[in-house]
């Protein structure tokens, strides 16, 4: 195989996939990347045995053939190489030269036969979704991460739904850590094709690398059939194995109705908890919300450290409450919602707090209160 491949071609391409080929897997292979001449261009291929890439991108080719290359190196190399044309020659037992007249790399690839089969989806049912709203619902997803030794399918994963309710068509994506969930919506018209179907369990993982391959603008295509979850691009395609599992019962969990709204700036609000938090530890992650007429005092204390203690002016009539959460939590929401003003429900010191955008239903996180 030899090829001339464009720098800004493939460098993007290359800056993505390093997620997939940088994790541990039973294969080492699966640190390469498979390229396979095409007619037109080559066809690029990675996976970490649970999420699968697939992509197609200009090049000239001089002579056919498919070769398996160290991801990582490669893309160092593309990365800071001096010039815009980049030949790749594959040489006897499977070396690989990269480079022009001036820089010249000799890379040991491996035998591409040993690659991983990508799986041929055919006959999927796709709906059509903006980039960067997919882009938004994985965002606000994928900040409850869980423990990292914790493989419980619905801790690991997101659930996503595609459901009709009162004629409206949603997609809706929910992933918990047993301490906090997110739920986010996308509201289609109600003429817009939506395949329904029963919830699915993606691996959160996977949702990541897809996030790395979504744009600003544009749309992209999303199918669901058997065992995958398909993401599909103009020229690029990502098939990521579903989870085995089942999903804890949430609906009664977001449930809205009960309690006291409080409207909150959210930036105040972020910088005040950002402040409560400096004295948290893994040790004392909690801090003590009291709400009260007109105010809410948040109170950190960390006996090996010190204490501190803030109020703010807020629009609530109700009885005093004082209950204790992770100030991370909210940390992590606020980052996640764009509007100026947020809407905190709390009903007791037992029930859990909700958080929504002032304007906008279509997100909400959940945060349980801790015992103090």
């Amino acid at each position: 195989m030899r090829i001339q491949i464009q720098k800004n071609d493939i460098l993007p391409v290359l800056a993505r996939i390093q997620g997939l080929t940088g994790r541990k897997t039973n294969l080492a292979i699966t640190t390469s990347i498979l390229i396979k001449t095409e007619e037109n261009g080559i066809t690029v291929s990675a996976t970490d045995l649970e999420t699968g890439f697939e992509g197609f991108y200009p090049a000239t080719v001089k002579t056919p053939g498919t070769v398996a290359i160290n991801a990582r190196k490669l893309y160092e190399i593309v990365r800071d190489f001096p010039g815009d044309d980049i030949f790749l020659n594959k040489t006897d037992n499977h070396y690989i030269e990269i480079g022009n007249r001036k820089v010249e790399f000799n890379i040991m690839g491996l035998n591409p036969d040993d690659f991983p089969e990508i799986p041929r989806i055919e006959d999927v049912q796709f709906f059509e979704i903006d980039a960067i709203v997919l882009a938004q619902m994985i965002e606000k997803s994928v900040i409850i991460s869980g423990a990292s030794d914790d493989n419980r399918a619905h801790i690991t994963g997101v659930y996503t739904e595609r459901f009709e309710q009162e004629k409206q068509k949603i997609f809706r994506l929910v992933s918990t850590d047993g301490s906090r969930l997110s739920k986010v919506d996308h509201l289609f018209d109600r003429q817009v094709s939506l395949p329904l179907g029963d919830g699915v369990l993606i691996p959160k993982k996977g949702l990541v690398e897809v996030a790395k391959f979504l744009d600003n603008e544009g749309s992209v295509n999303i199918g669901i059939k058997g065992s995958n979850f398909i993401v599909k691009k103009e020229k690029e395609t990502l098939i990521i194995r579903l989870l085995e599992g089942d999903f804890p019962e949430y609906r009664d969990v977001i449930a809205t109705g009960e309690g006291h709204d409080i409207a909150l700036d959210r930036q105040l609000f972020l910088m005040m908890l950002k402040r409560m938090s400096i004295l948290s530890s893994d040790e004392y992650k909690g801090v003590i919300f009291r709400f009260s007429p007109d105010k809410l005092t948040i109170h950190s204390t960390n006996p090996d450290i010190g204490e501190s203690k803030e109020d703010m002016e807020i629009a609530y009539s109700g009885a005093p409450i004082e209950v204790m959460y992770n100030p991370r939590f909210f940390i992590d929401t606020l980052g996640v919602i764009h509007e100026d003003k947020v809407l905190i429900n709390i009903i007791n010191e037992e029930r859990p707090c909700k958080i929504t955008g002032e304007n906008d239903s279509t997100y909400l996180s959940v945060i349980m209160p801790m015992r103090i």
